[in-house]
């Protein structure tokens, strides 16, 4: 078992590093083909949007079909796509191109998490995979963007989209070996129930659970708001840092202040005794502290931005991993591929309103109360009562 998540981890670290090592390189290619400003960032909006379809059909098709299959082609067909990408000439086929691949890479995390979820044997084990998970993210984070730069200095466009994207095609291949995903199903299906009815320890919601709007029995619809929520903080972060003063419009300024970020999350993922604690209550004491935070800088509080950004990151290391058991806790584990299918699409549509509400508001209110209110709305509107509700006798 410890095999396969150690396989998962690599798979999912390469397609980070990927996907992340094109942040800086893509609007100066798009910039070469042509593109002019507000078609570059369609360009790089496009990939969240075809992400959403994407995740919708990775939920069922996980769940009915298994995790490996949809591993080895999100990864293989995202690869012969970068290839693709190195031989386009013009912004349209850019463009074309980038919205099939957040289509493919949309199936690779639904897919990762439900399999990782099922290797653990109990619910502190989960914690402990999905803190791994939130390491790996980071790790890919902190050194892609880099790796990136660097190759497109040493072998410009084509050839450093190429390189990525046999990279990519490889750990595919690798990924129809590595992977032994019935003797996990079947482990799974012996310690986690096929059949979820509502929260275990804390509280069984009963028979009518999805009638009171909980989509397996454990989880409210209205949680979905804080994974959202906290997307939609990030998007504004990101598109926010690079024009703060501090940045001084440098680009390497700008790497600096991100590292910081990443960085801070390592911190707290690192400390693997948090992970004894409930993902519930991270979740809610990560999330109000970022919104504190966050508050903090609206209103320019005294604490240094670089001190900031590292609180940012530390977290970030706390709720990501706290979101992601809570939800394993609480489905079954045949239903895994549609759970996390869910977390990723509200993931998606709060990475793609964040950068759109801070670049329309930003004249009028600072972006950082936005990301306050929009952290303190999910926190209220989340129906702690879910979550507390005695067990039937």
């Amino acid at each position: 078992m410890l095999k396969t998540a150690i396989w998962l981890y690599l798979f999912m670290f390469v397609a980070f590093f990927d996907l992340h090592a094109q942040y800086p390189i893509l609007s100066p290619f798009a910039i070469s083909l042509g593109a002019a400003p507000s078609f570059i960032g369609l360009i790089l909006g496009v990939y969240s949007i075809t992400h959403l379809p994407g995740n919708l059909l990775a939920g069922y098709g996980v769940d009915k079909y298994g995790s490996k299959r949809f591993i080895v082609f999100s990864l293989i067909v995202a690869g012969i796509v970068l290839l693709i990408q190195s031989r386009v000439s013009d912004p349209w086929q850019l463009l074309i191109i980038r919205s099939i691949s957040g289509f493919v890479l949309a199936f690779l995390s639904p897919a990762c998490l439900s399999l990782l979820a099922k290797i653990a044997k109990d619910q502190v084990q989960q914690s402990k995979l999905m803190a791994g998970n939130g390491l790996v993210h980071t790790m890919a984070s902190v050194l892609s963007p880099a790796v990136g730069a660097y190759l497109v200095a040493k072998l410009g466009f084509v050839q450093s989209f190429t390189v990525l994207g046999w990279i990519l095609i490889v750990t595919g291949v690798l990924a129809l070996f590595g992977v032994k995903e019935r003797q996990v199903t079947e482990a799974a299906q012996a310690v986690f129930p096929t059949d979820a009815h509502g929260l275990p320890a804390a509280g069984r919601s009963g028979a009518n659970a999805e009638a009171e709007g909980q989509p397996y029995g454990g989880i409210p619809w209205l949680f979905f708001g804080v994974p959202l929520a906290l997307s939609c903080s990030q998007g504004i972060l990101f598109f926010e840092l690079p024009l703060m003063k501090e940045a001084a419009g440098s680009i390497m300024t700008s790497g600096i202040l991100f590292s910081l970020v990443s960085l801070g999350a390592l911190v707290t993922l690192s400390m693997l005794f948090l992970n004894r604690v409930s993902p519930f209550v991270r979740m809610i004491s990560g999330s109000l502290s970022l919104a504190l935070i966050f508050f903090g800088m609206s209103v320019h509080w005294p604490v240094p931005i670089h001190v900031a950004l590292f609180l940012i990151g530390m977290t970030k290391g706390v709720i990501f991993p706290s979101i992601a058991s809570l939800l394993a806790s609480v489905t079954a584990s045949n239903r895994y591929g549609r759970i996390f299918s869910y977390l990723s699409i509200a993931y998606s549509i709060g990475a793609f309103i964040g950068p759109i509400v801070a670049g329309h508001m930003r004249s009028h209110t600072s972006p950082y109360f936005i990301a306050f209110l929009a952290l303190m709305l999910a926190l209220c509107a989340l129906p702690l009562r879910s979550f507390f509700k005695p067990a039937p006798a």
